[in-house]
């Protein structure tokens, strides 16, 4: 398990946390639980989402991809049903809780330069200038 790994999994518990006390929605019985539900939510989101995204494609095309927000909640809604300890009280709650997940791993990647952004400035010389 390389580093980067190991930080989407605590950046997945973390905002897995953090949902659970910004939301009323979302329920964690002990902390331990942060740690498997991001490490379920990492293999839902590696095995279970790809077969579930080909599936619904025709409804993700017709509601121009507005349907992916259901597939990942619905990814959030799988953990809680398997996972004891960690209860999500619906749709908007799993919603709101993918949201916050989504934006630390946006933040996690930036971070670790995964997703960089980079400007090339040159400088023009003289004859290409006229």
């Amino acid at each position: 398990m390389t580093y980067q790994m190991v930080l989407r999994l605590l950046l997945s518990a973390a905002g897995l946390g953090l949902a659970a006390v910004w939301l009323d929605g979302v329920h964690v019985a002990q902390p331990s639980t942060l740690f498997w539900a991001a490490l379920l939510l990492g293999i839902a989101n590696t095995v279970v989402r790809p077969v579930l995204i080909l599936l619904t494609l025709p409804a993700t095309i017709l509601t121009l991809g507005l349907f992916l927000f259901v597939v990942n909640a619905a990814m959030l809604g799988l953990v809680s049903w398997i996972l004891p300890g960690f209860t999500l009280d619906g749709f908007w709650a799993a919603l709101g809780a993918w949201a916050i997940v989504a934006i630390l791993q946006a933040i996690g990647s930036l971070l670790m330069g995964k997703n960089k952004f980079v400007v090339k400035v040159e400088r023009l010389q003289d004859e290409d200038r006229r």
